[in-house]
C-alpha cells in the first residue's frame, strides 16, 4: 500500500442503543501510513467506532469501507484489532495461541510473536491463568503486531501494564508494524503515548469535536495534547 492513499472512508455513520446515540453522523477519511490517537472520556463511542470498524457491530445507519471494503470477511484480512478485553481461555497457553494465530492468518509471522515475547518478558508455555493483567496484554499486543495488516487497531493496550513498562510497549509497537500500514489506538493515558501519535481524533458525545495533525495542533493550540484534552473535556 502506498503512504497516503485512502485506507477508511466513514460516511453519515449513526449508532444508537435503545435511547442513547453512541455515534452521531460521523464522517472521517483515514489515510494508510499514520498513527492515529482516538481520544475522549468512557461513553464518547471510542470502542462503538472501533468495533463498527472491526465488523463487530453490524447494526448501524451509514457507511464504512475499508480500502473500499465494508467490514466484514474481506476487510478482517486487513485488520489487526486488539480488544479492550482478554479473549483467552484460561487453560490455554501463548503457544496455544500461537498456533491458532498462524493457522487463522495468512499474514501472521510466528517467529516474529515468540521473539516479542521473550522481549516483554513471557515465557509460551506459562497457563493464561497464571498470568496477571499486564502480561495478557502484552501477550495481546504481541499477537496483533505479529501480522502484517494495513490497519492496526489497538483498544487501550497498556492500561494494564506497570508505567515502567510502557515507554517498551510503545517502543515494541512502533518498531513491529509496516509502516505503510495505519494504526488506530483508543487510549486515556495520553500523557504516556502521544509522543508516537501523528494525527488525533477528539470523540465527544458521539461526534468528532477534534482531527489533525498533531503538530499543527500543538502549534496552533499551544500546548500539548494531554493539556487539550483535559481542556476540551474537563467535567
Amino acid at each position: 500500500m502506498t503512504k497516503g492513499k485512502e485506507l477508511i472512508k466513514i460516511t453519515d455513520l449513526t449508532k444508537k442503543y435503545k435511547n442513547k446515540t453512541a455515534l452521531s453522523n460521523v464522517n472521517l477519511q483515514l489515510e494508510s501510513g499514520h498513527i492515529i490517537g482516538l481520544l475522549g472520556p468512557n461513553g464518547s463511542g471510542k470502542t462503538t467506532l472501533i468495533k463498527i470498524i472491526t465488523g463487530v457491530i453490524k447494526d448501524y445507519k451509514g457507511t464504512v469501507a475499508i480500502e473500499g471494503n465494508k467490514p466484514g470477511e474481506k476487510s478482517k484480512a486487513l485488520v489487526s484489532y486488539l480488544p479492550d478485553t482478554s479473549y483467552f481461555s484460561s487453560w490455554m497457553t501463548p503457544s496455544d495461541m500461537i498456533s491458532l494465530f498462524k493457522d487463522f492468518y495468512s499474514d501472521f509471522d510466528e517467529k516474529k510473536c515468540i521473539d516479542m515475547l521473550h522481549k516483554l518478558g513471557l515465557n509460551e508455555n506459562q497457563k493464561i491463568k497464571s498470568m496477571s493483567k499486564g502480561m495478557i496484554e502484552k501477550f495481546q499486543l504481541c499477537l496483533v503486531m505479529s501480522r502484517n495488516a494495513k490497519l492496526y487497531i489497538l483498544d487501550e493496550p497498556i492500561g494494564g501494564v506497570d508505567p515502567a513498562a510502557r515507554d517498551f510497549i510503545l517502543d515494541t509497537i512502533l518498531t513491529n508494524y509496516n509502516e505503510d500500514a495505519t494504526i488506530i489506538m483508543s487510549t486515556h493515558l495520553i500523557s504516556d503515548v502521544e509522543r508516537i501519535f501523528d494525527t488525533v481524533l477528539f470523540l465527544k458525545d458521539g461526534e468528532i469535536v477534534l482531527q489533525g495533525d498533531i503538530d499543527n495542533i500543538r502549534e496552533s493550540e499551544g500546548k500539548s495534547i494531554d493539556e487539550l484534552f483535559r481542556e476540551v473535556f474537563k467535567c
